[in-house]
C-alpha cells in the first residue's frame, strides 16, 4: 500500500496529466473554429467520416435495393441481359462506397485528399450507372416507360443528396451525369411528353444541387456548434481541475493555519503568563519598593503590553475557530438585558474617563433567551468598546435591548463618533481591516473586533447590521431569533382528588 506523500504525488500527476490533455484538446478546437482557411477545410476529415458512415449505413442498403427493384421493372421495357449489365455496374459502385467507407472508418487519421478522391471517383461512377439507365430507355416509345425512367431518377436524385451533401463535388458528381442523360433525351426526342417529363427530371436535378448545397452548410454549422460546445465542455472541466487544486491548496492552508495556531497556542501563552505574572508582582512591589520609580513604570507598560498581547492571540484563535467551524456553543438559559448591564457596567469607567455619557434603554419584561452567555457577554463588550474608542471626549453612547418585530430580541449601540465612510464597511467586517479614522488616530486594535462579532452572531442564528454617516456617527445592532427566546411555560395544574 502507497504511503500517503506517495498517493498525492500520484494524484497530482493525474490532475497534471488531464489538466494537460485538456489544454491540447482545447488548443485544438480553437485552431479550428480560428483557422486562417475557413471553417469547412478544418472540419474536412469529420465530414469524410460522415459521408463514410452513410456510404456503409441505411442509405446504401436502400440504394442497393432500389437498384435491383428497378432492374426488374425494367425487364417490362428493355432487354435482361442489358438491364443485368446496368445492374452490376450500379450494384458494383455501391459495394466499392460500402468498402472504402469501412476502410475510412477504421482509420483513426484518415488521408483527408485521398478520400475525397475515392469517394469523388465511385460517386461519378455510381452516377454514370444510373445516366445509362436514361440511355437505356431511350428507344422505349411507352409513356409509361419514361415516367418510370422520371421516378427512378427522382429516387437516386434524393438518395445521393442525403448521403453525399458532406462532399459538395460528390454530390456535383453525382448530378452532372445525370443532368447530360437528360439533355440527351432532350436533344434527341422531339415529342411533347417526352420533352415535359426530361424537362421535369432536369428541374429536379438542379433543385437537388440546391438541396445539397443547404445540407453542406446546415453540416457546418453543426459542427462548428458542437465545436463550440466541446470548447465549453473543455474550459468547464479546467475550470474544475483548478478549482479541486485550489480546494486542496486551501484545506492545505487551513490545515497549516491550524497547527500553527495550536503551536502559537502553546508556545506563546505559556511564557505570557509568566510575563504577567511576574510584572504584576514587579509593578504591586510585593517584595518591596523599587529603587526607582522608573522601574514600577516599565513593570507598567510590560503588563499591560503582555494584555494586549495574550488578547490579540485569544482574538486571533477565536476568530479560526470560527471560521474553521469548530467554535463549540455552550449554550444555557442567558438574561440578555442582565448581560448587557454587566458589559456597561465593565466599560463605564473607560466611559468616564473620556467624559463620555451612556444612556441605557432596556425594554421591561424581556424572557430569557437560549444562548453562549460567554459569546454574548464578548459581542457587547467588543460593541461598546469600539463605541468608547472612537467617540470623541464628551461624547454620546446609546444602549438599547428590545423586542425585534419578529419576536426576537436585539442590541443597538449607538455613538456620535466621527463615522465609518460607506467605501470603508466592508473592509472594517473583514479579518484584520481597520478603517481610516482608526488609523488616522492611532487607536491601538487588531481590526478583528467586529469579524469576531459577526461569526458569533451567525452562530446563533441572528443577524447583524453596521449603519454609518460621516460626522453624525454609527450604530451597530445584531439581533437574537424569535427561536431563541425562552418563553414561559404554564403552571402544571394540580389534579383534583375525589372526596368519598
Amino acid at each position: 500500500m502507497a504511503a500517503p506523500g506517495v498517493r498525492a504525488r500520484l494524484n497530482d500527476e493525474d490532475r497534471l496529466g488531464q489538466r494537460r490533455q485538456f489544454g491540447r484538446n482545447l488548443q485544438s478546437i480553437r485552431e479550428r473554429l480560428t483557422s486562417s482557411s475557413g471553417l469547412e477545410r478544418s472540419f474536412e476529415a469529420e465530414l469524410l467520416r460522415q459521408f463514410a458512415q452513410k456510404a456503409t449505413g441505411p442509405m446504401a442498403g436502400l440504394l442497393a435495393f432500389l437498384t435491383v427493384l428497378i432492374s426488374l421493372v425494367s425487364t417490362f421495357w428493355i432487354p435482361p441481359p442489358l438491364v443485368s449489365i446496368w445492374a452490376g455496374c450500379a450494384l458494383l459502385a455501391s459495394v466499392g462506397q460500402f468498402v472504402y467507407g469501412k476502410r475510412v472508418l477504421r482509420s483513426g487519421d484518415p488521408d483527408v485528399a485521398s478520400g475525397r478522391r475515392c469517394f469523388l471517383v465511385l460517386t461519378a461512377f455510381q452516377a454514370m450507372a444510373w445516366a445509362g439507365l436514361v440511355l437505356m430507355f431511350l428507344g422505349a416509345s411507352e409513356p409509361s416507360a419514361k415516367v418510370f425512367v422520371v421516378a427512378a431518377l427522382l429516387f437516386y436524385g434524393t438518395v445521393l443528396v442525403m448521403s453525399s451533401y458532406t462532399i459538395p463535388v460528390a454530390v456535383y458528381a453525382g448530378v452532372v451525369p445525370i443532368a447530360a442523360a437528360v439533355a440527351t433525351v432532350l436533344y434527341f426526342d422531339r415529342d411533347m411528353g417526352t420533352l415535359t417529363i426530361a424537362g421535369l427530371a432536369l428541374v429536379a436535378q438542379l433543385y437537388f444541387l440546391f438541396l445539397g448545397n443547404r445540407l453542406y452548410s446546415q453540416a457546418v454549422a453543426t459542427l462548428e456548434f458542437r465545436a463550440e460546445k466541446d470548447i465549453l465542455i473543455a474550459e468547464l472541466e479546467t475550470a474544475t481541475i483548478n478549482s479541486e487544486d485550489a480546494r486542496r491548496k486551501a484545506e492545505d492552508a487551513n490545515l497549516a493555519k491550524s497547527k500553527f495556531l495550536a503551536t502559537m497556542s502553546h508556545e506563546l501563552r505559556t511564557p505570557l503568563n509568566a510575563i504577567l505574572g511576574f510584572s504584576e508582582v514587579m509593578k504591586n512591589e510585593v517584595f518591596g519598593p523599587h529603587a526607582s520609580p522608573s522601574y514600577r513604570e516599565y513593570s507598567d507598560d510590560i503588563h499591560s503590553s503582555g494584555q494586549h498581547l495574550l488578547n490579540l492571540i485569544n482574538e486571533i484563535l477565536d476568530l479560526s475557530r470560527i471560521e474553521a467551524g469548530r467554535y463549540e456553543l455552550k449554550e444555557e438559559t442567558v438574561n440578555l438585558a442582565h448581560v448587557a448591564d454587566e458589559c456597561l457596567h465593565m466599560l463605564s469607567l473607560r466611559a468616564r474617563g473620556k467624559s463620555q455619557t451612556i444612556r441605557q434603554a432596556v425594554e421591561p419584561d424581556l424572557p430569557k433567551i437560549w444562548a453562549d452567555e460567554r459569546a454574548i457577554r464578548q459581542i457587547i463588550l467588543n460593541l461598546l468598546s469600539n463605541a468608547v474608542k472612537f467617540t470623541p471626549q464628551g461624547g454620546d453612547i446609546a444602549l438599547k435591548v428590545g423586542w425585534t418585530a419578529n419576536g426576537g430580541q436585539y442590541v443597538s449601540v449607538t455613538d456620535n463618533g466621527p463615522g465609518i465612510p460607506e467605501n470603508e464597511l466592508a473592509t472594517v467586517l473583514s479579518s484584520f481591516g481597520r478603517g481610516s479614522q482608526a488609523i488616522k488616530t492611532a487607536e491601538e486594535g487588531s481590526g478583528l473586533g467586529l469579524p469576531i462579532v459577526k461569526g458569533l452572531v451567525d452562530l446563533h442564528g441572528g443577524s447583524f447590521s453596521l449603519k454609518s454617516k460621516i460626522r453624525v456617527g454609527t450604530e451597530v445592532m445584531f439581533t437574537i431569533p424569535a427561536q431563541r427566546v425562552m418563553d414561559a411555560l404554564p403552571a402544571i395544574p394540580t389534579p383534583t382528588r375525589r372526596v368519598a
